[in-house]
């Protein structure tokens, strides 16, 4: 059964970054935009394997930082024309706190 698991205050993600969650099917990118939407992606780009939390974020997208492909954050879709899906984790924030699905 999948839980919340209490992971960092909002504050603690930079806007526009990222922070990295440590778990037992891999690293997650919890990903904070310029509008507090917070979002969590398998911290792997589906082209080559590059770390999603090191990409610059603009708007509801992350760009990987070894090849420039961009990915959706509400979907971990791959922007036209590249083809491909990062795993996405539910997210949710409460009185500041981001809590992850696991």
């Amino acid at each position: 059964m999948d839980e919340w698991k209490s992971i960092c205050k909002l504050e603690d993600i930079p806007r526009l970054g990222s922070r990295v969650v440590r778990s037992t099917s891999g690293d997650i990118a919890v990903f904070r935009t310029s509008t507090n939407a917070v979002f969590a992606l398998r911290d792997q780009c589906p082209h080559k394997g590059g770390p999603l939390s090191q990409g610059l974020v603009h708007g509801n997208q992350v760009t990987c930082p070894l090849h420039g492909w961009k990915l959706r954050l509400d979907s971990g879709e791959a922007v036209a024309p590249d083809e491909g899906c990062s795993r996405r984790f539910p997210v949710r924030i409460e009185s500041g706190t981001v809590f992850l699905q696991i």
